[in-house]
């Protein structure tokens, strides 16, 4: 009881960042970078948005903590990078940096090279917003896994009035890790994911704030079902700069986390 009230407690002063992004935030002229939920940022369901044509979105701060029921201490940093190559399509190339503090042992380094594309298939009018992605994670780093593992995701995106909702389902393909990998406590690459979220913009002050849940098979088919939530938000600070933030928990399986993210990208363009 002490230590889920510890947990708790941690979260506190980054659930009022989200309250304070809200209450502070002032208009940003003609800029919408805040509207486009990418993976990671600051959640893990995505909007149907690929970057604009032309543009590079630079994710230089994306970080991501995590504490687990075994006190073992978990941090993700994972520099990006995404450009509009084409009309609707966007390629994203990332390198996510992780270090891993247990007990009695730590584990440090890069868990591999990160490649994606995404191709939005129509823009929303009378039909959802649909697009289709692609990733493959090569073996490249320290905490890597051994082989590379490709990734086929599917998104819709709905407006309405009120709100925005967005669902994703993706599926895994690769080889099964050993039990105790450390590449497998590192990455979270799963076998299948599908989910939801809910997002709610104010225009007026360059602000979204988000809601989600989803879950998600891990690689290892021994283990159990993992259902998450959490809870994010994103400020427009400038027209190139913007700021998100988020915290969840996954909620069953056989490490019940909590999870923190904070995250910046800045947006430029090309000719």
């Amino acid at each position: 009881m002490t230590r889920r009230v510890r947990e708790v407690d941690t979260l506190r002063p980054f659930c009022a960042i989200i309250t304070l992004i809200a209450a502070v935030a002032s208009p940003v002229g003609a800029q919408t970078d805040y509207y486009n939920t990418s993976a990671g940022r600051p959640q893990r369901i995505e909007d149907a948005l690929p970057v604009e044509y032309r543009a590079i979105e630079l994710n230089i701060t994306p970080l991501r903590w995590e504490i687990g029921r075994n006190a073992a201490y978990q941090w993700t940093l994972e520099p990006e990078a995404a450009i509009g190559v084409l009309p609707r399509t966007q390629f994203q190339i990332g390198v996510p940096l992780t270090f891993i503090d247990r007990k009695t042992t730590s584990a440090r380094g890069a868990t591999g090279l990160e490649l994606s594309v995404m191709h939005a298939l129509n823009a929303e009018t009378s039909i959802p917003a649909l697009a289709v992605a692609g990733d493959v994670l090569l073996p490249v780093g320290a905490l890597a896994a051994e082989s590379a593992y490709g990734t086929v995701k599917g998104i819709v995106t709905r407006t309405f009035r009120a709100a925005r909702i967005h669902a994703n389902a993706q599926v895994t393909v690769g080889p099964t890790p050993a039990d105790s990998a450390s590449a497998d406590e590192a990455s979270d690459a799963s076998r299948w994911l599908a989910g939801v979220a809910v997002d709610k913009t104010f225009p007026l002050q360059s602000v979204l704030v988000s809601i989600e849940t989803f879950a998600e098979q891990p690689l290892r088919p021994e283990a159990s079902l993992e259902w998450n939530a959490g809870i994010g938000a994103r400020l427009q600070l400038t027209p190139r700069w913007a700021f998100d933030a988020g915290a969840g928990r996954r909620l069953t399986g056989s490490d019940q986390a909590w999870y923190m993210t904070l995250g910046s990208a800045y947006a430029v363009g090309f000719r």
